[in-house]
């Protein structure tokens, strides 16, 4: 795999980093944060010093970070997905309710499923290099490199759109551990509740609803 540089423009300690965990540490949880990736270190430097008029047009990004979560109503059968997307240092927030009685069998992992697929979707629609999607729950990787059986129609689709993708998108999996402090974990914890009006819910901003 070719080296990647990680340009930190505004962050905790901006400059350039050669791994994405080094530069997470950096901009996670970060106001404003600003960061790219690039396959040569003197891009990454001209990042650096470019003024806002030299930026490149937003959506150029290689990298795509989304933290999925669901969330399920046992009083209405209801569940939801939510996602925080961090890429060229601007936040996104999806969240939404689903009726769907076969998937909702699978309670919140189904949200944390139909998550997955819509940051897939954002990123393709994109045009990014590489999509990290942090999750909880384990199958939502294992399930998409055949780790483990695909024993329900909503796992069948989940990997067969995963399939169809994958030749396009670099996907990177990265399991968490739930409710441990990870401020985007545990903001899609939230908004999953959020749009079912459950306790400990957070709605979304106006401008992203």
């Amino acid at each position: 795999m070719s080296q990647k540089y990680y340009a930190v423009k505004i962050g905790r300690c901006p400059g350039i980093y050669l791994s994405w965990d080094n530069c997470r540490l950096q901009v996670e949880g970060f106001p404003g944060a600003q960061y790219r990736s690039f396959s040569r270190l003197d891009d990454a430097g001209a990042y650096l010093t470019q003024t806002e008029a030299d930026a490149p047009a937003a959506g150029d990004s290689s990298l795509m970070e989304a933290w999925v979560d669901g969330s399920f109503d046992a009083g209405t059968g209801v569940y939801s997905y939510a996602v925080v997307i961090w890429c060229d240092g601007k936040e996104t927030l999806l969240a939404k309710r689903i009726e769907n009685a076969e998937m909702a069998a699978m309670r919140n992992v189904a949200g944390e499923i139909t998550g997955a697929v819509r940051a897939m979707k954002v990123a393709l629609a994109a045009g990014v290099e590489e999509l990290v999607i942090y999750h909880d729950y384990e199958g939502i990787e294992k399930w998409c490199t055949g780790a483990w059986r695909t024993n329900r129609e909503g796992t069948r689709a989940y990997k067969a759109f995963y399939d169809r993708i994958c030749d396009r998108l670099k996907i990177r999996f990265v399991k968490i551990k739930s409710h441990t402090g990870d401020p985007n974990n545990e903001r899609a914890d939230r908004l999953a509740k959020g749009v079912l009006g459950l306790p400990g819910g957070e709605e979304l901003p106006a401008d992203e609803a």
